[in-house]
């Protein structure tokens, strides 16, 4: 079996048809590192020049313009080259975090709803734009960089043994000593720290947002020490970690410095040493010479190559926290053309639990729910209600049975059939940072404006479009416009009215309702409901008693199934809960008189 590729590996499968212009990147960073070097060896020969002048020659200025001349056409060749170089890269790197977010992006289509209820959408944008980012960051510079680096630590290493190995010797003894520090700095530790450390910052992040976003809340029920606790507690365990790690490096780091900046301290000794046996005292101060002018451009490249290692890690732990999303395992859809016979909604043995739940969510449920009836689910919370609501447009899959959409299993339906046949409106419905108009045409994005009014009036949207500024071409969430929770559920219904799907999911719509929404929500799902087949997830019995069918929920099994009466009547489950119901409207009641 083929192992499967990760870290730079896997982030370098998606430079696509531009690999190949990667390679040539790195190839024209390696040789403009060498023409960069040139001038340390044009100063290395105007400097021999200078020191002829002061042992009694005449100064050649033909030979210094030469040299100078010759390290400025290098320099200016070298940085050419290195443009040429990065732009290269650069092309690469952009290409590469398109395909990076087009292959999250694509993946993600294909992943159930209920994937997106575990994983926010603010998380997943955070995971695919910085991480993309981060690897576009490596690609186009730090990928050609580590080329050119590694090019100037070998043409200095040959350089510092061809002038003079006697002063060569040591200091190639402190460039591997250099190194062998870099490499405690490179193992799976690190990698293990890095991991952790954007786990934390994350943790932190989200946090902060929370906080902020539930900030006008607590200061209103007076928990702000409270609700503080989680955002410090992340804070403080993003700094102690981080502390941590700093100061385990702390010994590394200080070595790896002080070998770097250490040349010269072994440099002239070494020079006093081979300077006192040399035959030759002019050729020794030359070479000397350049190892002066040379030496610290080692130095230099060596803390490039330490911090790229750093650069290169941080891209290999964005590419496995991308993957973390396209290794996910993706809803299957099947496309047989099949379209359903009627709008029946049949649950048979249906089973299912949550990822990492030791209990089923729902187990071992059937039921009919019949085209143009009404089902109400009901049930105390935690009972299975709203799971199986959500697996009917396929949030989820079943672990076992089937549920039918008209004698056709959910799963045999193409994903546009599918969403063809159902409509779900949620307790907290999301609308779009757009107009509107533009929210309500994403219920069938081929209307005319004249079905998009004429849905938004029997939703009962009216009295919103006439208050804001622009009506209903009114931007959402900008400049201070903003909807209530009863509003906000009136445009999703109006989304649903004018989709006009034949089945229609309702998870307690008038949950979070007040009175005055309730009442207008009310009237606007009698509009949506005619006609269709209706699922509903009710919390308040009154209104289902009409309902054709009534299920009844326990632990996520089907303890009782029938009408209102008939249910009533039978004095079981459904009764407590509907004695439950009746008993706190009038203990509300009794409160309000009493007030009054």
């Amino acid at each position: 079996m083929k192992k499967k590729k990760d870290g730079i590996s896997r982030l370098l499968e998606f430079t696509g048809k531009y690999r190949n212009l990667l390679g040539l990147s790195r190839v024209l960073s390696g040789i403009s590192a060498v023409f960069i070097l040139m001038p340390f060896i044009c100063v290395y020969f105007a400097s021999k020049e200078l020191i002829n002048t002061f042992m009694g020659n005449a100064l050649n200025t033909q030979k210094l313009l030469q040299w100078g001349l010759c390290a400025f056409a290098s320099e200016f060749i070298g940085l050419a080259i290195y443009f040429v170089a990065l732009l290269c890269s650069h092309i690469v790197a952009f290409h590469t975090e398109k395909n990076l977010k087009m292959a999250a992006l694509t993946h993600l289509v294909k992943m159930p709803l209920g994937y997106f209820e575990k994983k926010p959408s603010g998380k997943l944008r955070k995971i695919i734009d910085e991480n993309s980012a981060q690897t576009e960051s490596y690609i186009a510079h730090q990928m050609p960089d580590l080329v050119g680096a590694q090019v100037t630590i070998i043409v200095a290493v040959i350089l510092m043994v061809l002038f003079d190995w006697k002063l060569g010797i040591p200091l190639l003894v402190l460039v591997f000593l250099g190194f062998g520090i870099q490499m405690t700095f490179m193992g799976k530790d690190t990698l293990t720290f890095m991991k952790t450390y954007q786990d934390k910052l994350e943790d932190m992040n989200h946090e902060a947002v929370e906080y902020v976003r539930g900030i006008s809340v607590v200061k209103v029920f007076g928990q702000s020490v409270h609700s503080f606790k989680k955002f410090r507690e992340a804070i403080e365990a993003y700094k102690k970690y981080a502390f941590a790690y700093t100061m385990s490096c702390k010994k590394g780091m200080v070595g790896f410095n002080t070998v770097v900046n250490a040349s010269f301290v072994i440099l002239v000794p070494a020079a006093l040493l081979v300077g006192a046996t040399s035959e030759d005292l002019r050729e020794f101060i030359e070479n000397f010479l350049f190892y002066v002018i040379f030496t610290p451009a080692t130095a230099v490249m060596l803390n490039k190559i330490m911090y790229m290692s750093d650069y290169k890690f941080r891209a290999q732990e964005a590419m496995e926290r991308i993957d973390v999303i396209l290794q996910n395992e993706p809803q299957m859809v099947k496309d047989y053309g099949w379209k359903p016979i009627n709008h029946d909604v049949e649950f048979k043995n249906v089973s299912f639990a949550y990822e990492g739940a030791e209990e089923m969510a729902v187990s071992n449920v059937s039921f009919r729910a019949k085209e143009g009836t009404m089902t109400a689910i009901v049930g105390h919370s935690g009972s299975g209600k709203s799971t199986i609501a959500s697996l009917i447009p396929r949030f989820y899959d079943v672990k076992d049975g089937s549920i039918e959409i008209g004698g056709i299993d959910v799963k045999d339906l193409s994903q546009e059939e599918l969403i063809n046949q159902v409509s779900f409106v949620f307790q907290n419905p999301k609308l779009f940072k757009e107009s509107l108009f533009d929210n309500i045409k994403a219920g069938k994005t081929t209307a005319t404006r004249e079905e998009i009014l004429e849905a938004a009036h029997l939703a009962q949207c009216d009295d919103i479009i006439a208050k804001l500024p622009d009506g209903i071409d009114t931007i959402v969430g900008q400049k201070g416009v903003y909807l209530s929770g009863g509003e906000v559920q009136r445009i999703a219904i109006a989304r649903a009215l004018l989709k006009d799907a034949p089945i229609l999911v309702l998870d307690e719509a008038t949950a979070y309702a007040d009175p005055e929404n309730e009442h207008q929500i009310g009237i606007a799902l009698k509009n949506l409901m005619k006609g269709k087949t209706i699922i509903m997830i009710a919390h308040r019995l009154s209104t289902i008693k009409n309902a054709e069918q009534i299920i009844v929920m326990k632990q996520g099994k089907l303890v009782e199934r029938g009408n209102h009466n008939d249910l009533v009547m039978k004095q079981g489950d459904y009764y407590k809960l509907w004695t439950e119901y009746n008993q706190s409207i009038q203990w509300n009641i009794g409160k309000e008189v009493a007030e009054c």
